[in-house]
């Protein structure tokens, strides 16, 4: 999957942003204002797993600890095109999914996340 194809699953799903924090070649997917996704300005992507998916992944050799985050149990995918498409979108999702969860409730409420 391709920057384009990753900003329109991430922008697709329920209150996404897109923001350029880290300078505009880097693209930053947030929901609620914290960030679950982040396509840098070599093509790489990182996001928010789970605690078990960052071992799978990571053991696997499939991705690497995302640096800076990787305490937050984020990984990184050197070239998101070698994956399966319908793979990496699910990983996004539960990513935003994760992410989400996290937030208060009257902040879920607010952006029609239940």
């Amino acid at each position: 999957m391709d920057r384009a194809g990753i900003g329109r699953v991430c922008l697709a799903l329920p209150a996404t942003e897109l923001a350029h924090s880290f300078g505009e070649d880097h693209d930053v997917y947030k929901v609620g204002g914290k960030m679950f996704a982040i396509v840098g300005g070599e093509g790489a992507l990182s996001f928010k797993v789970s605690d078990i998916a960052y071992e799978v992944l990571t053991e696997a050799g499939q991705a690497a600890p995302a640096p800076y985050m990787a305490r937050a149990k984020w990984v990184q995918v050197e070239d998101p095109a070698s994956w399966d498409e319908t793979d990496l979108a699910d990983h996004l999702k539960t990513a935003h999914a994760l992410i989400a969860a996290k937030l208060t409730k009257k902040a879920r409420a607010e952006l029609g996340l239940g």
